[in-house]
């Protein structure tokens, strides 16, 4: 039977009913617990049972109200992100206000596989727990690269997939995560927006990076043929893994090989908490590269609430097909230059062009910017007449447009202050992934399906915008204290 949609209201007065009936006027002791009382209070959940409820059947026993099993899921993270959701339970059974701010009564706790059904059935709608067969050829181990560095794709693969999304742009391809996006942006995103704690969302700065998430120790797989019984060793049948959209890469970070997933980030650049907004979760042997390329086509179809004005990237993105892709999406790119030559570039003139983008005269001296030409929409650069390159009183002028090369030309000037202003704010992607791999614990999951590292990453991208919503409201949400329990006051 469907669940009925309670009221975040509702749940409120459950959980100060149960508060007082469970712990009455001790409760004021309880002060650590009441960044978390406050957080559960406040977040208001109760859309998810909207969205879900057509994922219910009309018949049968009255389903556990998915907001609660959500909420559940959150307090889990909050407090004990390292235990399973079969620990969870027992813990719930021990510390009862775990399960009332989940919106559960303590002697009416669901069990082990209620949770799984929630997450299998209702928040993940394919049959399939991962994004490819399990059945597949025998992987490789990953390429370590140059100078410790992960290995950068072929030559030309950034271009070639760029060149085929840009032929099926217009086609939306749904995902398995995208209730949980829906859900994300309209309920969680939304109001970090209204409270100016992503910056202007319709007109977003975004960063993006990638981090490794190691999901086991060893490739786990099984052979489907008896090739090994018969005395045949490295034979070229298909295998069946037991996590088949995992592989093996390079962490250059830790110096090592690792099996698991490379999960990509999209964070909200001006945001003083630095908050998620968008995650991919791609094969481990993926390089950045490849994995934004995929990442910006998604988030361009999905993020309903405007639009995305700058992108802020490290120099692994440095690729002209990446520029061009950005570009095309409305989307200014700030990507670091990766210096890949120390060769100038010919123009078909006297003047050359170095690596960094800056104009060569035939004296071999780099020319000075001169300023920006908005009518004709490009960059002049001079040489004074004391450079000796020009008879000209005025000396000898340059002109770039991005139109000619978006990657050395950017629209913002890499060598302005407005340029390193708003690109030193890349590495808010950096301190998201560091959240929530350590205060958060994300690689603790003992996963073994896409489905529920997707489900344990939103979960977490949850909470965080929960902390900043209680970080920058902390005065007002205290006050409730003493509505949530008089004697506290």
């Amino acid at each position: 039977m469907k669940p009925t949609v309670r009221s975040h209201d509702t749940y409120q007065n459950f959980v100060l009913q149960q508060l007082q009936e469970h712990y009455g006027r001790s409760i004021i002791h309880l002060n650590q617990d009441w960044p978390l009382i406050l957080k559960c209070w406040q977040a208001d959940l109760s859309g998810i049972t909207a969205q879900l409820q057509d994922q219910y059947s009309d018949q049968g026993p009255e389903a556990r109200d998915p907001a609660s099993m959500l909420r559940s899921y959150l307090v889990f993270l909050f407090t004990n992100p390292g235990i399973g959701i079969t620990a969870w339970i027992d813990e719930m059974k021990r510390t009862p206000i775990y399960a009332i701010l989940s919106g559960f009564s303590p002697d009416d706790l669901p069990g082990v596989g209620t949770f799984y059904d929630f997450i299998e059935q209702r928040i993940w709608p394919e049959v399939d727990k991962n994004m490819k067969p399990k059945k597949q050829k025998p992987k490789k181990k990953g390429n370590k690269g140059t100078n410790g560095q992960k290995p950068k794709p072929k030559p030309g693969t950034v271009e070639r997939l760029v060149q085929w999304l840009e032929r099926h742009m217009d086609i939306f391809k749904p995902l398995p995560g995208d209730p949980l996006f829906q859900f994300f942006e309209q309920n969680i995103l939304s109001v970090s927006a209204d409270l100016g704690l992503i910056g202007d969302p319709n007109a977003l700065s975004v960063a993006g990076d990638g981090t490794p998430v190691v999901t086991q120790a060893y490739r786990r797989s099984k052979p489907t043929c008896d090739c090994r019984a018969n005395g045949i060793y490295g034979c070229s049948h298909h295998r069946i893994y037991s996590q088949p959209d995992c592989n093996s890469g390079w962490d250059s970070s830790r110096e090592t090989y690792f099996n698991g997933y490379h999960l990509y980030m999209f964070t909200a650049a001006d945001s003083p908490h630095d908050l998620p907004l968008y995650p991919r979760l791609q094969p481990a042997s993926r390089h950045d590269s490849v994995s934004l390329v995929a990442s910006a086509v998604e988030f361009n179809q999905r993020y309903t609430l405007g639009s995305v004005d700058r992108m802020l990237l490290d120099a692994a993105h440095d690729a002209g097909a990446i520029y061009e892709l950005l570009d095309k999406q409305g989307t200014e790119p700030f990507i670091d230059l990766n210096k890949r030559s120390k060769t100038n570039i010919e123009t078909g003139s006297d003047i050359q062009i170095s690596p960094e983008g800056i104009p060569i005269c035939p004296n071999g001296k780099k020319m000075k910017s001169n300023g920006f030409d908005k009518s004709q929409n490009r960059r002049k650069w001079r040489c004074t007449r004391s450079c000796g390159c020009s008879d000209a009183t005025y000396g000898r002028t340059y002109h770039t447009k991005s139109s000619d090369n978006l990657r050395l030309f950017p629209k913002t000037p890499r060598d302005s202050q407005a340029w390193k202003d708003i690109y030193k704010r890349r590495t808010s992607s950096e301190r998201t992934n560091k959240r929530e791999k350590k205060d958060y614990q994300l690689e603790a999951g003992r996963h073994r399906s896409t489905m529920m590292w997707t489900m344990r990453i939103y979960g977490i991208m949850i909470c965080q915008h929960i902390d900043a919503w209680y970080e920058s409201q902390k005065d007002d949400w205290n006050k409730l204290k003493t509505t949530i329990c008089p004697a506290a006051a």
